[in-house]
């Protein structure tokens, strides 16, 4: 009551309105750190908790008691529809105050964004493209617009904390601070912070201000979690095998579960045919009837699995029940399909990619669906918190698919990865609350070309000397020396992207100011040359690399022939016909960190049961566990597969398990007799070499722990461009941020140091030892 009395009086009669009994633990712990202290604010609980709300309440309130004279609230998201979404519940909460909401992004009402830029007040929405834009083409108008701005509220901060993107967002916040001339309070928000130490620091930086993270109780959590194995075509890891009965012994619910579900798939397949996918017949027969998100890892996989569920309500004579949504597709669909989620007469499941996993409200979903495992425990966390509002526990069931293994498989192809990291995704929250820590990129050149180039842009001529002062004392840039800084812009003025005045200013040249006049120049992630693609008056989404005329075409989860194409425009004129192709959209990567590969090699050798384990995954675990027994992969990490070659098994994460094939490939080939070298990062490494077991561990952690200058792990003549403006660096800081900031040498050591040796007695022949049970 004492908070409630805090509110102002618009915000209390909205509370009212809305029927609350009572305010959530993160509002009044909220509301007490920002009405009772001048800090920045990091807010992290579970999802659909009413972190918005305790943000902004006593926000509001301050800004209705003490109206500021400029914007005074700037609220940074990751997404525009995450924009759009909150700018409806924001706008019906202000209207009685006549407090303004204003979304600014490139689809957002312009009659809006005049109006603000006229009468500067309240609070502004914005992605970080949209505010680099604003700090681009208004900069002189920025005092006026921001000179009194006392909040600033970054939704979804987890999504900032390891990518050049977030690091831009914050360069933007303290360029757009010193700009304005004021020290807004920061205010972070979200469901998925592993460490909140780490992530206050990383959102007060620079800031002036100390940042505290409330603590309150959150009440236990229950999560509804199911996991199941599919092979693509049966039989099935249980399907007369002696590891059945391993099932069945594993939990008598699940058994009497599986007989059942077994029946009502097999009558399912007589319907469907050829057509039945045992994994996509699972999930169609469970979204039946019930509102469903889809989750897939990329958007390739989006329109097939769409697709093939569409031809799944076409073959069983049912009305078609399936949506999809990824950013490719165009905004009109995207929305149509956020419209239906948010009805809450329609029954449909939607089929989405990343997109969909930050919090927009999507209406009363039941059930998420996740087919194999995300590569991240946060994204694993925001996914599942799609559902689960309303007072219902969130609820997400994982489909692992995989191919028939051959008969003559090597040992790392029958092992079923996307299983173990699954498991190990549910583990690690399960068992240490972890998630991933901030990833500070240490020399981010390409941010620094970007950023450089903007600071020019926005501010004019200036000097070095100045130019320096502005960029390099942005918190990202803190581990670049001014040597690496003087290069750079050596190298731009060589390549007339920056020009230098009679009176030794910088200017941008030519080349420069056709980049940053290009709308592409906004964003720092790399991007794809995109086709727009039209069905008669119908944009439906993007495409790259198209087909030429009279080839197919997937997209918004359907198949289309191609009609025209217009190379200049970037256009593809289509219309729609009935089949299944798969998509593309460009390159997926996938960073997973250590701790989620040491998870997974204890999954694999260890005897934990598992309770969300379906009847399939049961099996499918005990048989790959008998496998790896076998090998003695519970005990070491070198595999000797057949005559010269071995499997290497780092369980290490994606940046260090690079930094182990280099090492191996540049460091060490010479003295172990290398050759056929090949990897499945961040899996295994397959090889032949010419020495022994034990020689291989003693040169390979020689090599591992001597002093050497990461640059020996670049190739001589490697230029490996891994981030969007890394082709307009000099080639020596291209080479020299691979091998410093992506190379994870620390942690390769690290890995490197654990291998047990001989005398842990791996060396030993494993054929005599007792093989686990099956239900072990």
């Amino acid at each position: 009551m004492h908070v409630f009395a805090q509110y102002a009086p618009f915000v209390q009669d909205w509370i009212y309105e809305q029927g609350w009994q009572s305010l959530r633990p993160v509002q009044t712990a909220a509301a007490d750190a920002i009405f009772n202290t001048e800090s920045n604010v990091l807010l992290t609980s579970s999802t659909a908790s009413g972190k918005t709300e305790a943000a902004f309440l006593p926000i509001l309130t301050e800004l209705y008691e003490h109206p500021s004279t400029s914007i005074g609230c700037l609220y940074i998201a990751p997404l525009k529809a995450l924009i759009n979404d909150q700018h409806e519940r924001l706008s019906a909460l202000c209207e009685p105050a006549d407090i303004h909401v204003t979304a600014w992004h490139g689809d957002a009402n312009q009659t809006a964004k005049r109006k603000l830029l006229r009468n500067p007040s309240g609070v502004l929405q914005i992605i970080p493209e949209s505010l680099e834009s604003l700090l681009l083409r208004k900069h002189n108008e920025i005092p006026r617009l921001f000179g009194d701005l006392r909040f600033i509220v970054i939704d979804e901060l987890h999504s900032f904390l390891r990518s050049d993107r977030g690091a831009q967002a914050f360069c933007l916040i303290e360029r757009l601070s010193r700009l304005a001339d004021v020290r807004p309070r920061r205010i972070g928000l979200s469901a998925t912070i592993g460490d909140p130490r780490e992530a206050a620091r990383f959102l007060g930086a620079n800031s002036g201000r100390p940042t505290v993270v409330p603590r309150f109780e959150q009440g236990k959590q229950t999560w509804r979690l199911s996991m199941e194995h599919f092979y693509n075509q049966d039989p099935q890891a249980t399907d007369g095998t002696p590891l059945e009965q391993a099932a069945r012994e594993q939990d008598g619910e699940l058994s009497d579960a599986h007989t059942s579900a077994q029946a009502e798939q097999s009558g399912a397949r007589r319907s469907l045919g050829v057509l039945a996918d045992p994994g996509l017949l699972y999930i169609f027969d469970r979204t039946r009837g019930r509102k469903c998100l889809v989750f897939t890892n990329s958007r390739e996989e989006c329109e097939a699995v769409c697709q093939q569920l569409h031809q799944y309500c076409e073959a069983s004579g049912e009305p078609d029940r399936f949506l999809i949504h990824h950013g490719n597709l165009s905004q009109s669909v995207r929305e149509g399909a956020e419209d239906l989620m948010k009805d809450e007469d329609s029954l449909t499941t939607t089929c989405a990619t990343a997109t969909l996993e930050l919090g927009i409200d999507v209406g009363q979903l039941e059930r998420a669906f996740h087919i194999d495992a995300p590569f991240t425990v946060s994204g694993f966390l925001q996914r599942m918190g799609r559902t689960g509002r309303r007072g219902q526990p969130p609820e997400m069931w994982f489909v692992m698919r995989e191919e028939h293994v051959e008969p003559r498989a090597l040992l790392p192809e029958r092992i079923p990865w996307p299983l173990l990291q699954g498991i190990a995704l549910v583990q690690l929250y399960a068992e240490e609350h972890w998630v991933e820590p901030p990833r500070p990129n240490r020399l981010p050149y390409s941010l620094l070309y970007h950023q450089t180039m903007a600071t020019l842009a926005s501010g004019g001529e200036m000097t070095p000397a100045e130019l320096a002062s502005r960029v390099l004392t942005l918190a990202a840039f803190h581990n670049v020396s001014q040597d690496d800084y003087r290069e750079l812009l050596r190298h731009l003025i060589s390549k007339d992207h920056i020009e230098r005045t009679e009176g030794g200013g910088l200017v941008l040249g030519l080349a420069g100011e056709r980049i940053v006049n290009n709308h592409k120049f906004l964003a720092v992630f790399q991007e794809n040359i995109e086709y727009s693609v039209h069905a008669g008056s119908e944009e439906l989404g993007t495409l790259v690399s198209p087909p030429p005329v009279g080839e197919k075409v997937a997209i918004a989860g359907r198949v289309w022939i191609v009609e025209g194409v217009d190379h200049q425009r970037h256009e593809l004129w289509v219309h729609q016909v009935k089949g299944r192709i798969p998509a593309y959209f460009g390159d997926v990567a996938g960073d997973i960190d250590p701790k989620i590969l040491e998870r997974m090699h204890r999954v694999l050798t260890q005897k934990e049961a598992y309770p969300y384990l379906g009847p399939h995954a049961i099996a499918r675990l005990v048989e790959a566990r008998r496998t790896a027994f076998a090998a003695g992969l519970d005990r070491d990490v070198l595999v000797n597969v057949g005559a010269n070659t071995w499997c290497l098994f780092p369980w290490t994460g994606t940046y260090a398990f690079l930094a182990l094939e280099r090492l191996l490939r540049i460091r060490c080939a010479e003295r172990l007799g290398l050759s056929h070298f090949q990897s499945v990062r961040p899996y295994y490494i397959t090889f032949q070499m010419k020495v022994s077991r034990d020689e291989f561990f003693q040169i390979v952690t020689e090599e591992a722990m001597r002093d050497f200058d990461p640059m020996t792990l670049v190739y001589p003549a490697e230029v490996p461009v891994f981030d969007k403006y890394d082709e307009y660096l000099p080639t020596s800081l291209v080479r020299k941020e691979f091998a410093y900031s992506i190379l994870d040498i620390a942690q390769m050591r690290k890995t490197v140091a654990s291998w047990s040796r001989a005398d842990s007695g791996a060396s030993e022949h494993h054929g005599n030892r007792a093989l686990p049970s099956a239900q072990e």
